[in-house]
């Protein structure tokens, strides 16, 4: 599965303020699979997980849970 980080000026906004990661991935997978491999790949947990499809790819909002920040994961992957 291929997970691409998105470093628009308001998704680091949503890293920043509501501790929100978000990812384009294939249109076809569903949110329990991509759950799973975000948990895996980066050691969190996360909370509650929105999408949405635009122009055939699937955009992935992902909040983590209180005790992971998403500034800091975001900070090790070189987001920020």
């Amino acid at each position: 599965m291929n997970l691409k980080p998105i470093l628009t000026e308001k998704a680091v906004m949503m890293i920043e303020s509501q501790n929100v990661l978000s990812f384009v991935t294939e249109k076809n997978a569903t949110k329990d699979e991509i759950k799973k491999e975000i948990e895996s790949l980066f050691d969190v947990k996360v909370e509650k997980m929105r999408s949405m499809v635009k122009k055939n790819k699937k955009y992935i909002y992902a909040k983590l849970k209180k005790q992971f920040l998403a500034i800091d994961l975001a900070t090790k992957l070189g987001m920020i």
